[in-house]
Parts: structure tokens; sequence; C-alpha cells
């Protein structure tokens, strides 16, 4: 029988290429949108930006777009972009840091939980199990209330909240790859079990492990600034996106509507940014895990 070559227009519509295309399409807007929050904000301390702390009160309460104040002051005569970014630093390093350490915590715990099985696996399970269960909101603001609104404390608090995701996933991933001949390969050499789990399993599911810790930014994020909305985070003077949120619910009614709307905006867009990014590459991720021999 002769080969028979499938044209290249049967190719582009085909499901794998209109997937593959979709995957592109929410990688690129979710770089954009995620980038349009981030880069300002990581470029804050390089900008020509007015103290974020300190105000001028004949300025108070301008609108966008005033001279010297493209967002607009809040009623202490802040300039508002420039709390916006600097607040937004506050609160990325936070979420970034609270990512780091529940993806490790997380990984190392389903990890250990899929391959060694028995009892780790079982306390593992339960940890998870009772972890989410709990109200995960009440939970953050009764240990920052018992030890104080700190960053290291909302840190740490919200890593310990979100480390059951990666938990869950690592623990199937390796579920999986324990069957498969190269860990029996391994075994059969005489490696610890340590080493196996080290040096063979992780690495072959960290790709899809990470997906998931970046799409916990979004939450990390929306965790922090609530906690700064209700008074248990980063205090004040110095600002976060949920603190001038906080600050500007009351004179949202009186006109003064920018102080809620434009960092409500970056949040959203930050989110949105991050879920389509952490979606395309999952998605990326997936179709190569597929197609591998």
């Amino acid at each position: 029988m002769s080969d028979v070559a499938v044209p290249p227009r049967v190719l582009r519509r085909s499901a794998a290429a209109r997937r593959a295309r979709y995957s592109t399409v929410k990688i690129w807007a979710g770089a954009i949108c995620a980038g349009v929050v981030i880069v300002p904000v990581a470029l804050a301390r390089v900008l020509p930006l007015p103290d974020p702390v300190r105000g001028v009160l004949r300025e108070t309460s301008l609108p966008p777009l005033s001279p010297g104040h493209l967002l607009g002051t809040d009623p202490n005569g802040r300039d508002l972009l420039s709390r916006m970014l600097f607040g937004g630093q506050t609160s990325l390093l936070i979420g970034l840091l609270a990512i780091l350490l529940s993806g490790v915590i997380g990984i190392v715990a389903g990890a250990a939980a899929g391959y060694l099985g028995g009892w780790v696996d079982t306390v593992v399970s339960r940890l998870l199990e009772a972890q989410m269960s709990l109200p995960l909101l009440l939970m953050l603001l009764l240990v920052v209330a018992l030890f104080g609104p700190s960053v290291p404390v909302i840190t740490v608090v919200i890593a310990v909240a979100q480390w059951p995701e990666p938990a869950r996933l690592t623990r199937a991933l390796v579920l999986v790859e324990r069957e498969k001949p190269y860990v029996a390969a391994a075994q059969t050499l005489g490696l610890r079990r340590l080493t196996i789990i080290a040096r063979h399993i992780i690495p072959n599911i960290l790709s899809q492990a990470l997906v998931v810790v970046l799409l916990l930014l979004a939450q990390a994020v929306l965790l922090e600034s609530a906690l700064s909305f209700l008074g248990a985070g980063v205090q004040r003077p110095y600002p976060t996106w949920g603190g001038i949120i906080s600050d500007g619910r009351e004179l949202f009614v009186t006109g003064t509507w920018w102080l809620v709307t434009v960092p409500g905006i970056a949040i959203a867009l930050l989110v949105l940014g991050v879920n389509l990014l952490g979606d395309g590459l999952r998605d990326r991720v997936r179709r190569a895990k597929a197609v591998k021999p």
C-alpha cells in the first residue's frame, strides 16, 4: 500500500491543530494581561513616582488624568498610581513566596504519598482532607490574628492554605509514574526510594505540577488582597491592593470611584492573565506528554 500524504489544509482544520492554536492564543492573551500589571509593578522603584506614603493635602481626591497624577489621588493627597505600583510589589511578593513554599510542600508531600504509600499516604491524605474541609478565609484570619499581620506570617499562612492543590496532583501523577518500566529498572538496580523519587519521578512530573503552582498565584494574590481589605494584611500606611480598596469603599458613593475601580481592574487583569497563561501552558504540557513516546 502506498503512503498517502495528508494535505496541510486538512491538518490545519484538525481538532489537534485547533487546540494548539487555542492554547497559543490563551498563552499570549494571558501574558499580555499579566504583563500589563506585572511590568509596571516591577519597575516601580525606578520610575519617577511620588512617595506612596506621604501625600499633599492640597491635592486631595483628584480625579484620574489630573496634572501630575495619572490615576488621581486619594483623600490624603497620595498619588494613586504610586500606591498601586508599590502596593502591587507587596501583593506580588507575598503571592510569589507563598506559591514557592506551597509548591515545595505540596510536591514533596504528594510525591512521598504517591510512591511510598502505606502510612505515609494515609497521613498525607488525611491532612489533605482536613485542610480542605476548613473554611479557608476564616482559618487565615484566625492565624493572622494569633501571630500578627506581618509579611512572613501572611506568606506562610497562604502557603499552608494552598499546598493541597499541588499535593493532590503530584500524588496522582506519581501513582501513574511508579508503575512505569523505568521505575522498576531503577528498583532492580538497587537505587534507594528517595533517590528514585528525587532523580527520576519528580523530574518527569515537574512540568505538570509547576503549571498548577503557577495557577495558585492568582489565588494567593486574591487571598492577600482579601486579608488586607479586612484589615488583617500588611498594615497601613504601607499600601496593598486590598488596603487601597478598603480605604476607598466608603468614598465610592461620594464620587471617588477611582480608589476602588483602579486596583480592582489591576487585580482582575492579573488573575485573568495568570489563569489564561496557566491554562494555555497546561494544554501544551498535556499535548507534549500525549505525543511523547
